[in-house]
């Protein structure tokens, strides 16, 4: 049963702003990157048969995909009153609250908070793999596509991993025959499909807009990763860093899935093959707004789906902060006041623990304007802020010029 009162008076008593409970998700393949700041003791946390925690996700109505997921796995919860025991779905806060919540433009789009963002953090490089494009989920109808933003947060990077370098799409020279012709012996031999794919190393403090249907096997930096509400994805990597990944992995949610061309279809072309992948797709920060002893920085931006932001707060600073709609963020390194709450980059967490480092802002309370203080004397503040499409986040020229 839902407490309706407990949620309007959680709301109104943070003036707008809910303190977030730390949601972890293990996955049963590759291994973690140990930058999340999990307790060493506490990867293996959710079971042995479930694999290692692997990522935290933020302001997320989105259940887990793999197998063995519990029922609220990957569902984000609110901290009410410092008792993990009275802790609420932030979705019945989604649903409770609506509009004023989450501002009348998406309520009207969607009827819900579209996206959420997450902590990845893989010791090894990823598989080549898909989250099935808009035409794809059209036709399946019970999947919804899954756009992401990478930015790579030198705070959550102390080491880069095992390879720092990240597959998108193919080659433009690649037709769809030669990769038809990888995917036919899935489950006869290594297929290295990387080998007609293109690469590139990755740079801290910058990311990539990956489009629902474009292939990636993402590299091993620790990685802030807004994204639609989707967790649907097909492998087209069949041996990777010697795991050896089933058919199923290949032919998830398409109703055929014995017919390579249906498999194959979930696919963008034209994205995964174009020849100005890089301009369209890099992005570098770019400045937002700047004042005395702050300035915050576009990080996700040129796109119709996910946007997010980097505010960085000097030490001994104070700020108000209005932004264009709600969103949810991760204080990634210092200490100070969100709002009316104490604010902290954990150094260690144990599963299970609270933290005051995650936070849900209001449509009302963003636009108003936050307050944020630095009480450090010597360390910056800085907070990554996750937003949906209303968020009024730059445009990319190339993103909008017929493919070469």
């Amino acid at each position: 049963m839902v407490d309706k009162d407990r949620i309007k008076r959680t709301i109104s008593e943070g003036e707008g702003i809910l303190r977030m409970v730390p949601t972890w998700v293990p996955r049963p393949f590759n291994r973690p990157g140990r930058r999340i700041r999990l307790h060493p003791d506490d990867y293996y946390a959710m079971g042995m048969k479930r694999g290692a925690i692997v990522e935290r996700w933020f302001s997320s109505i989105t259940r887990v995909e793999t197998p063995g997921a519990l029922p609220d796995e990957g569902l984000s919860y609110v901290n009410v009153d410092d008792n993990p025991n009275h802790k609420i779905l932030f979705k019945d806060f989604v649903e409770e609250l609506g509009a004023d919540l989450i501002g009348k433009e998406l309520m009207e789009r969607f009827g819900t908070w579209p996206m959420y963002s997450k902590f990845y953090d893989y010791m090894q490089p990823l598989f080549h793999h898909i989250h099935h494009g808009e035409e794809a989920c059209k036709r399946y109808g019970d999947i919804k596509p899954k756009h992401e933003h990478y930015y790579f947060p030198k705070e959550y990077n102390q080491h880069l991993g095992e390879m720092p370098i990240t597959y998108f799409g193919f080659d433009p020279s690649v037709t769809r025959e030669e990769v038809k012709e990888r995917l036919k012996n899935f489950t006869k031999y290594d297929g290295r499909i990387t080998e007609l794919s293109r690469a590139f190393r990755l740079e801290l403090d910058t990311g990539w807009y990956t489009p629902a249907g474009v292939l990636h096997a993402p590299g091993s930096l620790c990685t802030y990763e807004p994204q639609w509400n989707s967790d649907a994805m097909a492998i087209w990597e069949n041996v990777v860093n010697g795991e050896v990944f089933g058919y199923d992995w290949l032919a998830g949610y398409v109703p055929d899935k014995h017919n390579l061309d249906v498999i194959m279809d979930v696919a963008d072309w034209e994205l995964n093959t174009c020849t100005d992948y890089r301009e369209r797709f890099f992005r570098r920060p770019i400045p937002e707004s700047q004042g005395e002893g702050y300035k915050q920085l576009w990080i996700a931006y040129g796109n119709d789906y996910v946007g997010a932001k980097k505010l960085i707060v000097e030490p001994g600073h104070s700020v108000v902060i209005r932004d264009n709609a709600a969103y949810g963020c991760i204080v990634v390194q210092g200490r100070g006041k969100f709002g009316k709450f104490d604010c902290e980059s954990p150094t260690l967490i144990r599963y299970g623990q609270l933290t005051a480092d995650e936070f849900f802002v209001s449509h009302d309370a963003s636009t108003k304007g936050v307050k944020v203080t630095n009480l450090s004397k010597y360390e910056p503040l800085v907070i990554l802020k996750h937003f949906g499409p209303d968020c009024g986040m730059p445009r990319v020229e190339a993103m909008d010029r017929p493919f070469k």
